[in-house]
């Protein structure tokens, strides 16, 4: 890491993109407003990051027809304990992930110098894993995000073979080389916002970005990873919720969740 490090007096925030549909877990209300333990899972990712005493906003990014519907639901879910003095801010999302992430970047505050970017669909995040990430961009890390070793073999496929078709496979990477990359994933506020920038100004180039991170590496910056969590994991298909609700009942038994 860098000798310089940030300053310990500046402040970090978190964006949450929340605007997406979540197809893949079937018709009915956009991914993050899915119910997990009776309360909609955007609810529990905003809890979870505001848990973290570094944490002093978050920026929730809605779709763009339900922003005012989403500002509502917040208000009847507020903070609790300590948490409850993070400011939260949502604002309207855009067409892709990137423009939905820039817009949140844009309703920061002045003296924000660390930005973590956390997906609504990872509600269970530990707090002890958003304070790793923002310690390490504090730190002097331009970019960091937590991860885990891949458990299984990783086969890469020829592009462009029809779904359905059986996939010729390329080569099989080292999986210990590998990690399967989590959330929230933090940066410097100026090398983030670059990154997006560069995105917007060049068509396409923030299209299929599926992490910050990724935007930020095509700038040369370098990014480290710190470990991540087992409880981080992304809910993506129905059986991801049964999980989530298995998590939730064991926390809620054993810690007063």
């Amino acid at each position: 890491m860098p000798d310089n490090p940030m300053s310990a007096t500046g402040r970090t925030a978190v964006v949450i993109p929340a605007a997406g549909r979540g197809v893949r877990l079937g018709h009915g209300a956009p991914k993050a407003l899915r119910l997990l333990g009776g309360t909609p899972m955007l609810v529990h990712a905003v809890r979870a990051v505001a848990r973290a005493r570094t944490v002093s906003q978050v920026v929730v990014v809605a779709p763009s027809d339900a922003a005012a519907a989403v500002r509502t639901l917040l208000d009847e879910h507020p903070l609790p304990g300590s948490a409850g003095s993070t400011d939260v801010t949502v604002v309207p999302g855009g067409a892709t992930r990137q423009e939905s992430v820039a817009l949140g970047l844009a309703a920061l505050t002045g003296d924000i110098d660390v930005v973590l970017v956390h997906d609504a669909a990872r509600p269970l995040v530990p707090v002890e894993t958003v304070e790793a990430v923002a310690a390490a961009v504090r730190a002097g890390a331009p970019a960091v995000v937590p991860a885990l070793p891949v458990a299984d073999t990783v086969k890469r496929i020829a592009p462009g073979v029809p779904p359905g078709e059986p996939e010729p496979v390329t080569d099989t990477p080292e999986r210990a080389l590998l990690r399967a990359v989590q959330t929230p994933q933090g940066f410097d506020r100026a090398v983030l916002l670059k990154a997006h920038e560069r995105a917007a100004g060049a068509p396409g180039e923030g299209e299929g970005a599926t992490d910050d991170a990724g935007l930020v590496e095509r700038l040369g910056v370098p990014v480290v990873l710190v470990p991540g969590h087992e409880e981080a994991f992304k809910v993506t298909r129905p059986l991801d919720l049964v999980l989530a609700e298995a998590v939730l009942a064991r926390r809620r038994a054993t810690d007063g969740y």
